[in-house]
């Protein structure tokens, strides 16, 4: 957590960078510039770019995870899977800076599956599992390892997004939100009891 002001002027600065132009135009001198201090004096509050970066993407994986965990209370666990795929496509499409590093680029600390999924190292996939498994308890959803099905879901919606932002899908996004939403759908009829 960030504590000092100072730092989260930082990390603000830096967000708002990563944000508008991508994770190549956060460097130090122009968080400085922003901020008004020394590209220095950020290495009291940040190692290195690195740790500012991997810090932002945290946050990114953060705020998804809070914003799917207030789905997680009452209602049928097969519609909040779907309104959570709904949330992830909102991000993607409304931060694609943020969203392209925190879940499609290759980076040293990304969490890997099984084992740090298994482990519940990832504050997204956690509430999907758990979505997953109350589904398969209550009957709704067929057996199956909870890993496995949330990991496909993730697939399912990511390829589909990869595939929208890269322009393979002539559709607008309205258009596009409804094939996503359908397709989701269709996924999950096949993964019902």
């Amino acid at each position: 957590m960030v504590k000092s002001p100072t730092a989260e002027r930082i990390l603000h600065a830096a967000h708002a960078l990563f944000e508008r132009e991508g994770a190549d135009a956060v460097s130090m001198r122009r968080i400085a510039d922003a901020v008004g201090i020394t590209p220095m004096a950020i290495y009291r509050h940040f190692p290195n770019r690195e740790a500012l970066l991997r810090r932002i993407s945290d946050d990114s994986f953060n705020e998804i995870a809070h914003r799917w965990d207030a789905l997680r209370e009452g209602g049928d666990p097969v519609a909040r899977l779907l309104a959570i795929q709904r949330i992830y496509l909102d991000y993607a499409l409304a931060h694609p800076h943020l969203f392209d590093h925190a879940f499609s680029v290759r980076r040293e600390d990304a969490r890997r599956f099984p084992e740090d999924f298994h482990a519940r190292r990832s504050p997204t996939l956690n509430v999907v599992h758990d979505t997953v498994l109350e589904g398969q308890r209550a009957g709704l959803l067929c057996a199956g390892d909870p890993w496995d099905i949330a990991m496909t879901l993730w697939v399912h919606s990511h390829g589909l997004v990869a595939l929208y932002r890269a322009g393979r899908f002539s559709y607008d996004e309205r258009r596009f939100r409804t094939f996503y939403e359908a397709s989701l759908e269709r996924l999950l009829d096949g993964l019902k009891t």
